[in-house]
């Protein structure tokens, strides 16, 4: 089994919020094969607590936007490790020194990896410009 489509557009527009509030080494790993719980791991890093609240509130907000809400949101309190669980998809917004610490991608380092590149029609739409079969990186 892979993640959904929707799963994965949700992870793009979670990606980009993040990118927004200079979240960095972000990453998403399709955990759907050996979690039931989830589809995809969004992993993004923060140089302080400060930092990790504002990508914390930036992810939230553009997810609704997409009619999505968090079924759970975990270590708000502290700001160092932040998980929103938004069912098809868990972004874990981490403090740099947790991140290290815990080394989530060498736990899940075997699951297929999700590009947060977005089809060049999709950008090219939102630019107004025509449609292209092509794909562009959005730059994160």
């Amino acid at each position: 089994m892979t993640a959904t489509d929707h799963a994965i557009a949700l992870t793009r527009v979670a990606a980009r919020a993040a990118s927004d509030k200079l979240g960095s080494d972000l990453v998403a790993f399709d955990v759907s094969e050996p979690l039931a719980i989830t589809d995809i791991f969004l992993i993004v890093s923060a140089s302080n607590e400060r930092q990790v609240g504002a990508i914390v509130d930036a992810v939230e907000e553009a997810l609704l936007i997409e009619g999505a809400k968090p079924a759970r949101r975990e270590g708000h309190g502290e700001n160092r490790w932040v998980l929103l669980d938004f069912i098809d998809l868990v972004v874990h917004v981490m403090h740099a020194e947790e991140r290290a610490l815990y080394a989530l991608e060498r736990l899940w380092r075997d699951c297929p990896r999700i590009s947060l590149e977005a089809p060049a029609e999709l950008v090219d739409a939102a630019a107004g410009r025509p449609e292209s079969a092509e794909t562009s990186r959005v730059e994160l």
